[in-house]
Formats: structure tokens, sequence, C-alpha cells
């Protein structure tokens, strides 16, 4: 089941190519980050499609969860493969296949630094 906004499915051509140059509110809600998950310090992030995205706190669990089969070495590594190959790890709970594949069309190399580096830094406490 793909990801649903109010306008219905959140399909490619509803999303603009992201360049990175974006203040973070805006550069998670224009790549529609926020119509899914929960993103600490973004205003109307609170979406609970997919995992709630404080990889400050998650993000070492979820490399070394036995079920990970991905390769990277890092959170930021992870992050990064998370958004361009979302099926190479589904965090237990959450459904798989929902998030989109596209996403490396539509970000820009800038924009997928920006995300990883806001992401890693987030912990529940924020």
């Amino acid at each position: 089941m793909p990801s649903e906004t109010i306008g219905g499915p959140l399909t490619p051509d509803k999303v603009p190519l992201v360049t990175g140059e974006e203040p973070f509110g805006v550069l998670f809600t224009q790549a529609g980050c926020a119509v899914c998950h929960v993103i600490p310090g973004i205003p109307g992030a609170n979406g609970h499609v997919g995992p709630p995205l404080i990889l400050g706190t998650t993000g070492t669990q979820r490399l070394t969860d036995p079920a990970y089969g991905g390769e990277a070495r890092t959170v930021h590594e992870y992050i990064v493969e998370s958004v361009l190959d979302p099926q190479r790890f589904v965090v237990q709970g959450y459904p798989e296949h929902t998030m989109p594949t596209w996403y490396g069309s539509k970000l820009s190399a800038l924009a997928l630094e920006q995300i990883a580096v806001y992401l890693e830094q987030q912990t529940a406490e924020h």
C-alpha cells in the first residue's frame, strides 16, 4: 500500500525535486517525509505510517539488529541507504513496501546529505 496524502497516493509527480538548500522544515515537508514520519523539530511531521525518525537514538540499534542486511557501517550511511533502498531493512512493526523507492530521483545529493545530517542528530529526548 503506497503512502497516502490528502490528495491521494504520494506519487513522484507530487514531490518536487528537493535541492538541499531549503530550510530543514521545508526540506522535510517538500520531500514528503512529514506525511509518514514523526520528525523532531519539523512542524507537522507527525505521521505514523513509518517509524519515528529519531536516528540519534535508534540508528545504532537498527545497524546491530540481526534482521539488518544492509551495507551501512554508520548511522549516517544507514539513513542514506534507507532513503535510496528502503526495502533493505524494514523496521519491525511497520509495513513493507510502503516507503517509496523513487526518492533517490527526487532528492539532490545535497538534500540527501542534509537529511542524513539532521536525522542522525535526532533523539527521543528532543
